[in-house]
């Protein structure tokens, strides 16, 4: 047409020349493979993304080759969790990953820096290049789950996932307080807006077990997740308590010997996702 402007997205006119959506998947680098790609977000900070991220390719690695690529470049905490010391290494090709003792392969922005307690000052665009380059230039070999630990909110680093992973599917992880119903709706809505499934929520900090009686006390009161969970028609996955045992083994870096049989709901998802527009790898 004599009046095209070249924007399909803004025109309905059904043209032969018309083009087909752009797409911002980026690629693996030469001979890599990564099936399953999960992500795993917050509204908010602080509720535990790391923790389940950790849990989630322990579970996974147990039977299949697991991998994290932790997104959340300013707050890195994965390498901290599975005691990881040492420095990752490259070649020509790319990026060696950092294998755990578990065999879990991971890439931080604290593998690459000489000292871990160094602050990441960088602006957005610099934090989602950097993402980029964990897929892109990492040498991910044969990858079955690749699980990426998200900053929160719903900033450049996430949006940059979203479009440039082949995600297949999200965990919300939140918390028993009353603003979870907030927190979880702006995870919602943005994997919504960007056509990605959401696999179901995961309750962090749920209640407290009392060591000589069984008792669960609830320090958050009430929990709303159930609530939270029915207004957007998603699965509770998990509800996981507050335990100094699982702190203390985070801590010391043996997140890889803690029980995840709590998560047993939240890996039978991950199996069964299917990425809504089947975006191949």
């Amino acid at each position: 047409m004599s009046s095209c402007n070249e924007n399909c997205s803004s025109c309905g006119v059904d043209c032969p020349s018309r083009r087909a959506p752009q797409s911002f998947l980026e690629n693996l680098a030469e001979g890599c493979r990564v099936g399953k790609v999960i992500g795993v977000v917050s509204g908010k900070g602080g509720v535990g993304k790391s923790l389940v991220t950790s849990l989630l390719a322990t579970a996974f690695s147990k039977t299949s080759h697991a991998a994290i690529l932790d997104a959340d470049i300013t707050g890195p905490s994965i390498p901290k969790m599975f005691g990881i010391e040492e420095r990752a290494t490259g070649t020509d090709k790319g990026l060696i990953p950092v294998k755990s003792r578990g065999g879990v392969d991971m890439m931080s922005i604290n593998l690459l820096l000489e000292d871990p307690g160094s602050p990441v000052i960088w602006r957005g665009p610099v934090l989602a290049g950097v993402v980029k380059q964990f897929w892109g230039e990492v040498l991910w070999n044969d990858v079955d789950y690749m699980f990426v630990d998200m900053p929160p909110g719903t900033g450049d680093v996430p949006l940059t996932v979203f479009q440039s992973l082949p995600v297949d599917g999200l965990i919300i992880v939140t918390s028993p307080q009353d603003l979870v119903s907030m927190i979880v709706s702006k995870a919602v809505n943005m994997a919504n807006m960007m056509n990605i499934p959401i696999l179901g929520l995961v309750e962090n900090m749920s209640y407290i077990q009392c060591p000589d009686c069984g008792k669960k006390l609830y320090p958050f009161g009430k929990s709303h997740v159930e609530e939270t969970a029915a207004e957007f028609s998603l699965p509770v996955l998990a509800k996981l308590p507050m335990d100094p045992a699982i702190a203390g083994a985070c801590d010391a870096g043996l997140v890889e010997t803690l029980d995840t049989s709590c998560l047993d709901a939240a890996v039978k998802a991950i199996m069964l996702s299917t990425r809504a527009d089947s975006k191949a790898k």
